[in-house]
Formats: C-alpha cells, structure tokens, sequence
C-alpha cells in the first residue's frame, strides 16, 4: 500500500504546473512536433502542449499530475513527488501560459511555379509511381509549395496534399518536407478541417483508410490496377476518425471500410476503435497489415532498401504471455469448483500485496470469475461452454480500451462485486444473467490490469537501461 504524503496546495499547484514538453524530454521520450503541440513518439494519440495533454484515442485528458498518474500508472503522492523533482533534486520549469490568439482562416500555402522538386521526391525518394503523382496532382490535390522564412532570406518547398469539402472549397493542407537531408518536416496548415483531410472519391462502394498521405500514395502503387480509380481513399492526416466519418457522410453508397492504418501501436489502437464504430453503424470493416511499419516501408523492403519493420503492441504480446496461466486457473476451477466468498478473498489480497503478486492474484480472480459465469450460465440452462467464454475473454481485450490508471481498473472491479453481493434472496432469470455478465466483466478488467502492471515494469525496466547506458 502507498505511504500517505501531504502536499500543500502550493506544492500541488506547482506540480500541475510542470511544462511536459521539458518533462518528458528529460525522461528520455521522443516528441514529434504536430502543429502548435507536441506528439509522443511512443504514443501517436497523445500530444501535450504547456502543462497540458490530451489523448486522442480516449478523447480525455488534463494537467500535468493527470497525466504523470495516467501515462507512468503511478499513484497520486508519487505523481506529485515525481514532478516536484523526488529525491534527486531536480527542477522541471512552470508552463508559459497559452497567449490567448484568435483563429486565423484558413489558407492554403503559396504555390510554387512548377512541381520539380514534389515530383523528383516522391517518385526518387518515396518510390512512389509516377501515374499516380500526375494523377493527384491534375485532380489539384497535390502541389509543391514556395515559403519564405520570416527574414526573406530562404525558400522552403513543401508537398502540400489538400482536402476539399463537399462543395470543393480548400479547407485543409497537409505539408510534407522534401528534402532527403535532415528531419523530414511534416503537419497540418493551421486552421485545416479535419473533416475534409487528403482524399480521392471513387464510385464503388470501398473506402481505404490512411493515416498519411504518403501511405495512401505508395498502397496505390503497390496494388495499382485499372480500377483503382473506382475506390474512394483517404489519409486521415493523423489517427482521428473524423475525415472517415464524413467520407461516409458524403458517400453514401460506401458500405465497406478497409483499415490500412500503420503496422504499429498507435495503428493498431486506432484501428481497433474504427472497427467498433464502424460496427455500431452497420458498415462492413476490414483490416490490411503492412508488412513492414506502413506502405512506403514496404516498397523500400520490395526494392532491397533499409526499411522500418512493423511492431506488434506490447499489450497484446503481454495477454498472449499470460493467457495460458489464466486458462490454466480456469481448468483447476473447473476441476475443484470454488465460490463467491474465494472472489472477495482474492480481490482483498490484489489490494494489499505487493506488484507481483498483484499479478498473480489477479490471474486467480480473472479464472474464478470466468469459470463463475459459467456456473451461472449452466444453471439457467443457457448453452456455454467454458471454451466459448474463455475465447471471449481472450479477443474481447481491445488495448485502445485499456489506457487508463490501475487504480480505475481495481475500481471497476470492486464496483462489479459489490453490484454481485447486492442481489438477496431468490432471484429472476434476468437478474442471474447480469449477474453472470458481471462475472465477465470483473475476468476482462483483471486482464487489463495484470497488462497495466505489466507494462508499467516493462517501462520502468527499459528506463533504468536507459539511465544505464
């Protein structure tokens, strides 16, 4: 259990107000710049900005104490000692304040007087076809930009991909830097629509989904066929789901998504929440991996050249570890059978031991309450197998689901077991049933919080090596 600290408001004032841009940089994370904030690198959905963050994926976020609790799974008194500096000493900066601007209107980027320099990079550098980029750039989606640098001196030449609403008005840019050397620059023009990113709308009734620009360039190239032409694309310029939606909007006679998102974490989260919105609409939704971290990463690969491989989540490789000791629970459950009064014993010892054992308790809980909805489930007479329930539990874990605190997690399940241990006396079927679904729900929230603890380990291990090297 954590040990109580009192910190006074001025000490909790001062944490919440911590730049995590600075914070997060001496903690040895990458941040990619995204238009007025701040990207992870590790977590594409989350950007902070001042002492400011919010997560995309979950649409939540908060100050700086919220976010050290929720990105580090740390308790309250350990957030705040960690941002006041802990015993090391160290002093992270205040956040500026936001300067309070207004919303300029959107404009596209001056363009240059010919596409040399857009064309010799995406076909040399990207490899992508060169039908495909004449293509977009007779539609007047794609052309190359000419900025000047504040003091007049330079040009700056840019890829801009731009998006048109419905009526075809510009209402969105998206500018990729040109030049092999150096960081690639990339982001949205200010005050672009989300909803109306880089798209191409076909007649037939698919719609590919990107996240960039570059990726649904180089997919084109890849499966390039006489009817390409015929689908509707587009790259939703980030991981958001609003260009999607508005594609589906405009179009309505698409009825089947296919996901080509990247072959990474964030691609993967972000797919998982498009399927289950998808699927709440009634649109038919597939999935395609690159082989390697995104379509351009393949054509590299096809032509023998460095590529950046793809990157399973680290929760699911964390579930796949523990499942089978889970389901090995489940099997001695079965054998020996066991009660409600074993459930609340478990939960209790989750509380109060240590880390580790926290995971192993929470394996026990996550069998015993299984193996109780089946229980429950065969005395209504319902047809379940207890192999039924556990391939649920196991694709039922979605990680874009699981990005919130351990403490959440052990509060979801306390409030499922209180909900159990309210029902008295005889009871009606429907009422054995919730009871049954809430079973299932406590095993789903241990498996996320055994994946929680886990993966906090796995970072704090990877850190320490870090500090060490």
């Amino acid at each position: 259990m954590s040990t109580y600290i009192h910190f006074t408001e001025e000490q909790k004032q001062r944490a919440n107000a911590v730049d995590l841009v600075e914070f997060l940089q001496r903690q040895g994370e990458k941040l990619l710049p995204s238009g007025r904030e701040k990207r992870l690198a590790s977590d594409h959905s989350i950007t902070v900005r001042c002492n400011e963050w919010y997560d995309h994926a979950l649409e939540q976020g908060g100050l700086a104490i919220d976010f050290v609790q929720s990105f580090y799974g740390l308790s309250f008194p350990e957030a705040v000692t960690k941002l006041l500096g802990d015993e090391q000493g160290e002093i992270y900066s205040k956040a500026k304040g936001r300067k309070q601007t207004e919303q300029k209107p959107f404009v596209l980027p001056p363009k240059n007087s010919d596409m040399r320099r857009v064309f010799a990079y995406l076909i040399k550098n990207r490899h992508i076809d060169r039908d495909v980029v004449s293509f977009f750039a007779k539609q007047k989606l794609l052309y190359e930009s000419c900025e000047q640098s504040a003091d007049k001196t330079k040009e700056y030449h840019n890829a801009v991909f731009v998006g048109y609403d419905e009526n075809g008005v510009p209402c969105h840019a998206h500018k990729c830097g040109i030049y092999s050397n150096g960081k690639s620059f990339k982001g949205n023009v200010q005050s672009s629509n989300p909803c109306f990113s880089f798209h191409y709308a076909g007649t037939s009734n698919k719609l590919y989904v990107f996240e960039a620009p570059i990726d649904m360039l180089s997919f084109i190239t890849i499966y390039k066929n006489v009817h390409w032409q015929e689908d509707s694309h587009v790259a939703l310029c980030g991981v958001s789901e609003q260009a999607m939606l508005k594609m589906l909007e405009v179009n309505p006679n698409i009825n089947h998504v296919l996901l080509c998102l990247d072959h990474d974490a964030a691609g993967i989260e972000a797919s998982e929440k498009f399927q289950d919105i998808l699927s709440k609409k009634e649109i038919e939704c597939s999935r395609l991996l690159s082989k390697c971290k995104d379509w351009n990463e393949d054509i590299k690969e096809s032509l023998n050249l460095p590529a950046i491989p793809s990157e399973e989540h680290p929760q699911y490789l964390i579930r796949d570890e523990v499942f089978s000791e889970i389901e090995n629970y489940i099997t001695d459950f079965n054998k020996k059978g066991n009660s409600l009064s074993k459930l609340n014993i478990l939960f209790e010892k989750c509380k109060t031991c240590d880390k580790e054992q926290m995971v192993e308790k929470l394996k026990q809980l996550s069998a015993l309450s299984l193996y109780l909805a089946y229980k429950e489930y065969r005395q209504m007479g319902y047809p379940c197998e207890i192999d039924k329930l556990i391939n649920q539990l196991y694709h039922g874990f979605k990680a874009y689901e699981n990005r919130s605190k351990l403490n959440n997690s052990l509060l979801d399940i306390q409030k499922e077991l209180e909900q159990i241990k309210g029902q008295h006396g005889i009871i009606c079927e429907n009422e054995k049933n919730d009871i049954a679904k809430r079973f299932e729900s406590i095993s789903i929230h241990c498996l996320k919080a055994i994946i929680t603890v886990e993966l906090q380990q796995q970072k704090q291990e990877q850190k320490q090596l870090m500090s060490m090297s």
